[in-house]
């Protein structure tokens, strides 16, 4: 039998995509805060900080998507997943920040200023709500609501 009781095996097992998904929700606000900087000192250093944080990004938020479909097949994982509302915002901020990515590729003062801080800028709203969107669902599962 082992050491384990049936109850603690019965337990949820925690998301892959847990692991992974932070990194995103971490480097995407930060490239709008390098954006910013870059929109008032005009240092290319801030352009290529953005562009970096992008990609560090980006990569994450693909290892956790890969993570995601892992999960799906984990029937333990079940009780701890993300709703469809936060998945589908997950999406929409990784396809976001591939545009947005493309765009800071360019050089200069237009691969950043307007559209590229713009869409920082909605990014960081849509991790905004997709955060709360899943701290919702984590808070009834805690409380059991």
């Amino acid at each position: 039998m082992g050491f384990f009781t049936p109850r603690q095996t019965d337990a949820a097992a925690m998301p892959l995509q847990s692991v992974f998904l932070p990194f995103p929700f971490v480097c995407f606000p930060l490239a709008l805060v390098t954006d910013i900087a870059f929109s008032q000192t005009a240092n290319v250093m801030w352009q290529n900080f953005s562009a970096w944080l992008l990609f560090a990004g980006l990569v994450f938020g693909a290892v956790a998507l890969v993570a995601g479909l892992i999960d799906l097949m984990r029937p333990r994982t079940r009780p701890l997943r993300p709703g469809f509302g936060a998945v589908l915002l997950y999406l929409i901020i990784l396809a976001l920040a591939v545009l947005n990515s493309l765009i800071h590729a360019g050089d200069g003062w237009t691969a950043v200023v307007p559209y590229g801080l713009a869409l920082s800028a909605v990014t960081f709203v849509l991790i905004v709500l997709a955060v709360g969107v899943s701290a919702g669902r984590y808070a009834k599962l805690a409380w059991r609501v």
